[in-house]
């Protein structure tokens, strides 16, 4: 049997794993008396871990969120990965977070066995972070407020500047953040428009204000996950293509993000590729590398552009 310590470890290992236990199955797994558990229950109480309780025959034990935040059991697996999610983080495009997690990371380095170190180091060894000065950074307080509003349905208040840098006041109902890889957005329900809108959160405001709770919506066309697409991948930009692509679906999309591109299905061997650009040059060299053939079908000027370039590069083989 494990001596008191180990078994109260064991415990807390337990109640972090799986969020509620009947009194029976814990007592099984530990190999002890029902009063002997609820003892170990008691210690675990008097560390500060809430630890909830539920009587009868389908009473149980379950481990609850309390004022402070109590130590965490993580086994091998979970401790490689919240190394390396630390590492990562340190180098993110969350502006206030990189302080905060070389802290955490040196405090778990210090405690993880020299086979856990390696696999850390190897890990972490094959991770190539894509910065860049396109990678918009967003203070972490500001999308902490944000996502706190989305859970609590609160409104929210914020100044805002769009793309041509022009200000406005807003006031919305949030309810989804979107990261796309390179930059954060928000879904939510403009009140002064009366209508979805996306916005990029390294544009908003760090004060924001929360308000009044807010009623369900109906989600907008397609599902929030569509409507962002759209929003970052389509709608922005002054020139919009369709086209109609000769390959499945499912090979498009492993090569264009929901964040560049949207891809619907047409029969097995065809989709439908919806994008933007800011020129058509742009525009006709991105889809010639896109690597299937493809037809334009708008707009008409996209259209000529290629077959002017198409030229072009013909004329730059033929002349050697």
């Amino acid at each position: 049997m494990l001596g008191t310590s180990a078994r109260l470890l064991r415990l807390l290992s337990l109640f972090q794993a799986q969020r509620y236990w009947s009194g029976a199955e814990l007592a099984d797994r530990l190999e002890v008396t029902a009063r002997t558990l609820r003892r170990d229950v008691d210690r675990l109480r008097s560390l500060g871990y809430p630890v909830n309780s539920t009587t009868g025959a389908a009473g149980g034990y379950q481990l609850g969120s309390g004022p402070t935040l109590p130590p965490l059991q993580l086994d091998d697996e979970e401790a490689v990965a919240v190394a390396v999610g630390l590492r990562t983080a340190a180098v993110s495009s969350v502006a206030g977070i990189e302080e905060s997690s070389v802290r955490a990371l040196t405090k778990l380095e210090q405690v993880l066995p020299e086979r856990l170190r390696r696999r850390v180091a190897a890990l972490h060894g094959f991770i190539v972070p894509l910065g860049g000065t396109n990678s918009a950074a967003v203070d972490a307080g500001t999308l902490s407020t944000i996502a706190g509003a989305c859970r609590d349905s609160l409104k929210l208040r914020f100044g805002y500047q769009s793309r041509d840098g022009s200000s406005s006041r807003r006031e919305v109902e949030p309810h989804r953040l979107v990261h796309t890889g390179r930059r954060w957005y928000l879904i939510a329900w403009d009140l002064g428009r009366s209508d979805w809108r996306t916005f990029r959160v390294d544009r908003i405001e760090a004060r924001l204000a929360t308000g009044a709770g807010f009623p369900s919506r109906e989600p907008p066309e397609g599902g929030f996950a569509a409507f962002a697409s759209r929003s970052v991948a389509y709608s922005p930009y002054p020139y919009r293509a369709h086209v109609k692509i000769h390959a499945g679906v499912q090979q498009v999309a492993q090569i264009i993000p929901a964040s560049v591109g949207i891809v619907e299905a047409i029969d097995d061997h065809t989709c439908a590729l919806h994008t933007g650009g800011f020129s058509l040059d742009s525009l006709s060299v991105w889809m010639a590398l896109i690597g299937f053939d493809f037809e334009v079908q708008d707009p008409p000027e996209l259209v000529e552009r290629i077959r002017v370039l198409a030229d072009r590069f013909h004329r730059a083989t033929t002349a050697v």
